[in-house]
């Protein structure tokens, strides 16, 4: 009998379906909102607070996350770096101002950058949790995308791209939360056998 067939499932930290399942719901939420309030060159009161709130709950959801990991005995110093990139993107689009859309998505195009290689990192480091594949992708794509973003920032004349955003990476927790609820459901089971 092989190791890895012998070898104890991973405990996968107490709520992370959920957090990942909330993750996906805020950001479907969030999506229609962007779009359908992001109307114009000039950002609205409305457009800007979905703006900031955006990076906002990521942080307090990482901030959740790090709780459940230390909880499972998971190291957490690269989810609390992830916070740290979060907070920044909250004050940088704070001091980008509603004055110019294509500094938002300016700061948007960095935070993307930034906080989708942490959570590669993360989704790598949590492969044998299972449901990461998913998250393994957006965190890629979320690099990605935040070059797009930097690139498009000065011709920028709305925040409708990041509804596009928003909705693929909800997809992306949508199926590694239902993939971690069927994983945990199924050591449950297991285990009352």
């Amino acid at each position: 009998m092989s190791t890895a067939l012998s070898a104890p499932p991973a405990v996968v930290p107490t709520g992370l379906s959920r957090i990942y399942l909330t993750r996906a719901a805020f950001a479907f939420a969030w999506a229609v909102l962007i779009a359908a309030t992001s109307t114009s060159d000039t950002l609205s009161a409305p457009v800007f607070a979905l703006a900031l709130l955006y990076p906002a709950v990521d942080l307090a959801a990482v901030l959740v996350d790090a709780r459940s990991a230390t909880a499972a005995g998971r190291p957490t110093s690269v989810l609390l770096l992830n916070a740290v990139i979060s907070l920044a993107a909250v004050v940088g689009i704070a001091l980008a101002g509603t004055d110019d859309v294509g500094d938002v998505v300016l700061v948007w195009g960095a935070w993307a950058i930034a906080s989708g290689g942490v959570q590669l990192v993360v989704a790598v480091l949590r492969r044998s949790l299972g449901g990461q594949w998913p998250l393994i992708l957006s965190g890629g794509i979320s690099v990605l995308a935040g070059v797009g973003f930097l690139a498009s920032a000065a011709d920028s004349t709305s925040l409708r791209p990041l509804a596009g955003y928003a909705t693929l990476g909800g997809l992306f927790f949508l199926v590694s939360g239902l993939r971690l609820r069927r994983t945990t459901h199924h050591t449950e089971t297991t285990e009352v056998r």
